[in-house]
């Protein structure tokens, strides 16, 4: 035992002094490479030059939250060398900015208080010296209004706007002649994080152009674009494949081309797990036809592009795919999907209630097939076979033939047998207002009236959006589900409104005042999610929106 705790002990004072010497190692490694750093600095010709370097000197700093000091070392290295002193006042800004953001992060408030208001005073200072003794051809000088206007827009106050207004014109006025294209770039992106999206495409655009006219390769630009798409910067990476798709189009064969452009279509469809823009997908599935003819949509393409275009709550072109992956693939797998979703689109989105009808009875149709043997075993139905007979039943009852509906409605309970619990408990609750002479439950008819009767044609869901998350969902996972309605502003009054959820919501039942919901789901299929939202004047809209489990 006495041998035990003494190796233990040993062990113990080794690894401390193996951690006290590798600690002096990482002090005196750093220690040099200050020393290094401050040579080069001085030695550097000009502020382009010493840039590359004091970024790095910052982060030497910045990573021990050594503010002052760094800006001491800052203010005697002016003192050394003058022509660097529009870089040192960039970065003696640049830190105290850094510093007022970690004094906020771990509430030092003592420092915050006492001397922040000289850190900002410091900040603009320094800031406008550096933009003094430059011009709009400098990267510094860029540089240094965008920090001038990130400040400003922190702040909130009145000198936003017009740092935003110089930062525009002195980008604009840089571009002309930079051959150093980065300063561009990162004005446009602090841009896009601060949501000046509109100003931000301006930039990226003129970024865009620098690029291009510098003989960039077509494999070079392909790249940049990648690599932009990898970042979460969408606008970036659209505006750049819009230059290198104009530019393939005009160099590659159709056999070629064509495939190029299914990997970038491929890139931005609809996914719950990366960044995509259903809207520019379609855009580039558009030209996919233009190029190659519809034969260039294979089975799984076609049906990306569909779901696609749903997601993007574009339904009646979503519609016409579906039709079309239907008729040139009649086996595929997606069939009850896509016969589905054209039976909801149709009903509820085109008001055409006789052709959705048609639909969900085609589906309901292929539950009374037999198998070909007696001793073989009734095929359990698809879920949009269940589906299709609770909405032909639903649809029947809100039509007032009630014999009709309870048939579907037993229908449905039968098929179903011990599955698709959901649904079947829908079914009752409805088969139980048709024997107790009830109408239909308040949400569900609002819903179907505000879709169906000729006297709410003008609601077209442009006033209401619903979207879930994720679309394509596993049982028992979390599917969180958004509204948004666009009503006329009054006032300083706030309006009251009523959501009227109805539909497959899972096992969540939200109140009238929830905009808003989190649900699971127990039984895979097309959950569709209705919603009717009410103001104190009458509807305002309504929408749908349709979940895939699995």
């Amino acid at each position: 035992m006495k041998n035990l705790k003494l190796k233990f002990l040993i062990f113990v004072i080794f690894y401390t002094l193996y951690a006290i010497r590798y600690t002096l190692f990482a002090f005196a490694q750093d220690a040099n490479k200050l020393v290094a750093l401050s040579k080069q600095i001085i030695e550097a010709k000009s502020n382009d030059e010493a840039n590359p370097i004091f970024k790095e000197l910052t982060e030497l700093y910045i990573k021990e939250n050594k503010y002052n000091d760094f800006v001491d070392f800052l203010g005697s290295l002016a003192k050394q060398k003058n022509t660097l002193e529009a870089a040192v006042n960039y970065y003696i800004a640049y830190s105290r900015y850094l510093q007022l953001k970690y004094l906020e992060e771990v509430q030092n408030w003592d420092e915050y208080f006492s001397q922040g208001n000289n850190y900002r005073d410091q900040i603009t200072a320094s800031l406008q010296k550096a933009i003094d003794s430059t011009t709009a051809k400098d990267a510094l000088h860029i540089n240094s209004r965008l920090l001038l206007w990130q400040f400003h827009k922190g702040q909130q106050d009145v000198f936003s706007e017009q740092a935003l207004s110089d930062l525009l014109n002195s980008v604009l006025e840089y571009s002309k002649e930079a051959k150093e294209v980065k300063p561009i770039k990162e004005a446009a992106d602090k841009l896009l994080v601060y949501g000046e999206k509109g100003k931000s495409k301006e930039l990226y655009k003129i970024y865009v152009s620098k690029i291009v006219t510098s003989d960039i390769k077509d494999v070079e630009l392909n790249t940049i674009a990648l690599g932009s798409y990898n970042e979460g910067n969408l606008d970036l990476a659209e505006e750049i494949y819009d230059v290198y798709i104009e530019r393939i189009q005009k160099s590659l064969a159709k056999e070629k081309l064509t495939p190029l452009l299914i990997d970038i279509a491929k890139l931005f469809y609809y996914n719950d797990e990366r960044p995509s823009d259903a809207l520019y997908a379609e855009k580039i599935f558009k030209k996919i036809e233009e190029v190659g003819t519809k034969e260039a949509f294979d089975e799984e393409l076609i049906y990306l592009r569909a779901f696609n275009l749903e997601k993007a709550k574009e339904y009646p072109k979503a519609k016409d795919i579906y039709l079309d992956l239907v008729q040139r693939y009649p086996q595929t797998p997606h069939r009850g999907e896509a016969d589905f979703k054209e039976g909801i689109i149709y009903t509820y989105i085109l008001r055409d209630i006789k052709t959705g009808k048609s639909y969900f009875e085609k589906l309901a149709l292929s539950a009374n097939l037999e198998p070909v043997e007696e001793s073989a075993q009734k095929e359990t139905p698809s879920p949009q076979v269940i589906s299709s007979l609770y909405q032909l039943g639903l649809l029947s009852q809100w039509e007032g033939d009630l014999v009709k509906a309870k048939e579907y409605y037993d229908k449905l309970v039968e098929e179903a047998k011990d599955g698709f619990a959901e649904t079947v408990t829908k079914a009752l609750e409805r088969l139980k207002e048709i024997q107790e002479a009830k109408p239909l439950e308040y949400n569900l008819k609002t819903f179907l009236d505000v879709s169906l009767k000729d006297e709410y044609t003008t609601l077209d869901t442009s006033k209401l959006d619903l979207r879930a998350r994720p679309y394509k969902t596993k049982r028992d996972a979390e599917v969180s589900i958004n509204s948004t309605p666009y009503i006329a502003q009054s006032g300083c009054l706030q309006v009251e409104l009523q959501y009227l959820w109805s539909g497959h919501l899972g096992k969540v039942l939200p109140s009238s005042d929830a905009p808003s919901l989190n649900t699971t789901y127990m039984y895979p299929g097309t959950k569709e999610i209705n919603l009717v939202v009410v103001s104190p004047t009458g509807v305002i809209d309504r929408n749908i929106d349709l979940v895939d489990v699995y």
